[in-house]
């Protein structure tokens, strides 16, 4: 029985990569889904999968995420998981996606809502941007702050695995900055080695990018070739896209593992744990159902059978 997969927006829910990968569930904000009917919902996945692993990202609305939290208690049950994501929205529906993939293999609910943490660390999230006066989620300098007033500014942002910022130039004339310099202090033309400079994946990948309102081919003619992607693909901007970047003047990108035998590969190499609460398998050092963190087995409390004892037994 493959563990239930959940998200709390629609554009997560990105379209299959094989036949084989099972949707998710979209569970709505309370405007949209009475309390309920939201209930029943969840209950239903309980009946058919057992477990739940829900995916929600940091930005979520508060009364959206009390509403998740309000569900699980009501239900009075420890197999839904509540996992909350600081990826930008194109990436957090790559690594949904990634999760329904591994949800149909030989993986325990626990070792799957684990497993979460550890492909974040291998997806490379940024964006091309118009402007960065109001970007949160990365720092920014002043220079840049002040270069965002130009017109034709672009920057080549990374928010994830680490951040980073590439100030493109003009994406009219594509000169180089007057300092000559790259980064947050000066700047290459949108088309020169500013793809280099963007630190990026020494593994094999697939690159996903999403269009708004900004004009401009950098991640396919300039990211792509130059972090060696084996092919890109195109999907719809999500939704709360422009909010997370600031701006709707942007084109979102996420290079990610495409392969599920690599997928596969990667989970099982991790040294499985028990989690002391719940009993589940899982990998890492925190249960993703229960949040209690793994005790390092030279740190497990000693019990003796039939009597309760203090300090060390004889």
């Amino acid at each position: 029985m493959p563990t239930a997969i959940a998200v709390t927006s629609p554009d997560l829910v990105l379209p299959p990569t094989d036949r084989q990968t099972p949707t998710a569930a979209v569970l709505p904000p309370p405007h949209d889904q009475p309390l309920g009917d939201a209930l029943s919902a969840v209950q239903l996945l309980l009946d058919q999968h057992g477990y739940v692993v829900v995916l929600h990202p940091a930005t979520l609305p508060a009364a959206h995420r009390r509403r998740l939290h309000t569900v699980r208690a009501l239900l009075e049950t420890d197999r839904v998981a509540l996992l909350r994501s600081d990826l930008p929205p194109l990436a957090l529906g790559v690594l949904v996606r990634q999760l329904r993939q591994l949800s149909v293999c030989d993986f325990g609910p626990g070792v799957v809502a684990s497993a979460a943490r550890l492909l974040s660390h291998y997806l490379y999230a940024g964006a091309v941007l118009g402007s960065v006066a109001r970007l949160d989620h990365v720092p920014v300098g002043l220079r840049s702050h002040a270069k965002s007033w130009v017109p034709g500014s672009q920057f080549a942002v990374l928010a994830a695995p680490r951040p980073a910022l590439v100030r493109l130039g003009s994406a009219k004339d594509g000169r180089t900055g007057r300092d000559g310099r790259t980064g947050e202090e000066g700047g290459t033309g949108a088309r020169g080695g500013d793809a280099d400079r963007l630190p990026g994946p020494d593994f094999a990948t697939e690159l996903l990018v999403a269009r708004g309102q900004l004009a401009t081919d950098w991640p396919t003619a300039a990211l792509a070739p130059a972090w060696g992607v084996r092919q890109v693909g195109e999907c719809p901007l999500p939704a709360s896209s422009p909010a997370w970047w600031g701006t709707p003047r942007a084109v979102e990108f996420a290079a990610y593992l495409p392969d599920i035998t690599v997928l596969y590969q990667l989970v099982s190499s991790v040294r499985r744990e028990v989690c002391t609460w719940c009993g589940i398998d899982l990998i890492g050092d925190r249960c993703g159902f229960c949040s209690a963190a793994v005790t390092p087995p030279d740190e497990h409390p000693r019990r003796v059978a039939g009597a309760l004892t203090r300090g060390n037994p004889t």
